[in-house]
């Protein structure tokens, strides 16, 4: 008996960004033999037309949908009706043309930004509808939230197997260090590490600092996709987390340590924090699926730097 994902055909959206390079990782150490990777020059999923060739060319069994257009707060105010729309186009459109071919299961990757600004810590995936999104984030989470809005219509209406996930903000190696559209972890550590190598006197960091943060290693968080799609066929949304949380004030502090960065730390408190808080509840995933991150934080943290420190010769030639 070959295991879930030997014989099937997986085709992974937005496969060549940070977190599909783990899950098709972890597709092949599955013994996976049929990981379609439909590539942004060939598919642009806004257009359906592009789609329609996907599903005809790959025909998968499932569709894991990691694909999207996103960035860390900066990137967020610039581009609200990019992010809204470009998201929002691509998951609804390749969602119905899964239902449309009647295709095994299809698993629809959230974000902990469709959560309301003001949610009770940790997040339980109750509360995902008892408020409004945090305002820089809201077009990105909302668009995303869709997705779970037409998965359990389509459940109820159709029976076709749509799951829902939430997974935290991630970090590890390979993530993105762009300064115009990285997140935080990988922000922080491009200032800390240009700091040490330029010789400054100081960083400065947006914000207070005092906001917390919750993160996931990328592997980790693919590792919960990927039991989720084997195990969990359920209308509910789940969370993919790790349970903990820090404040950006102390991540920056451990990220300097790390880098060797010993000069001043600025805030610049007119830009803004985001939302105020953010740890998730992952007990559901655990109970039903299995699944528990596995990655101490300053492991990653090291694991993270230790890849940017090596590779952002390369990068700054991109």
């Amino acid at each position: 008996m070959g295991g879930f994902f030997e014989n099937r055909r997986i085709v992974i959206t937005g496969c060549a960004g940070f977190l599909g390079s783990y899950v098709v990782e972890g597709l092949r150490k599955r013994g996976c033999k049929n990981i379609l990777v439909p590539k942004i020059e060939d598919y642009d999923f806004v257009n359906l037309k592009d789609i329609i060739k996907m599903y005809q060319d790959m025909k998968p069994d499932i569709v894991i949908h990691l694909a999207a257009v996103v960035g860390g707060i900066g990137a967020n105010r610039e581009h609200p009706g990019e992010f809204f729309y470009k998201n929002l186009m691509m998951g609804v459109q390749l969602i119905e043309q899964a239902k449309l071919r009647n295709i095994e299961k299809f698993v629809a990757i959230g974000t902990v930004c469709a959560y309301p600004k003001f949610t009770p810590v940790p997040f339980k995936e109750e509360d995902l509808w008892n408020g409004y999104p945090e305002e820089t984030n809201a077009p990105y989470g909302l668009a995303k939230k869709m997705l779970l809005v037409q998965s359990q219509a389509y459940r109820a209406e159709y029976g076709f197997n749509s799951i829902f996930l939430l997974p935290v903000n991630l970090y590890g190696p390979g993530d993105n260090f762009d300064p115009a559209s990285s997140h935080v972890i990988p922000a922080l550590i491009k200032k800390c590490v240009d700091a040490v190598d330029s010789g400054a006197k100081y960083i400065e960091c947006w914000g207070t600092g005092k906001v917390s943060r919750e993160f996931i290693y990328a592997a980790d968080a693919a590792e919960g996709i990927l039991l989720a799609t084997e195990h969990y066929n359920g209308a509910e949304p789940v969370n993919i987390g790790a349970g903990f949380e820090i404040t950006i004030k102390v991540l920056i502090e451990k990220i300097a340590e790390l880098t060797g960065f010993n000069g001043e730390i600025r805030w610049d408190s007119s830009k803004p924090d985001g939302q105020p808080r953010r740890c998730l509840d992952t007990s559901k995933a655990k109970e039903y699926f299995g699944f528990e991150a596995k990655t101490p934080f300053d492991e990653g943290l090291k694991a993270a730097i230790d890849w940017y420190v090596a590779n952002r010769k390369r990068l700054q030639q991109l």
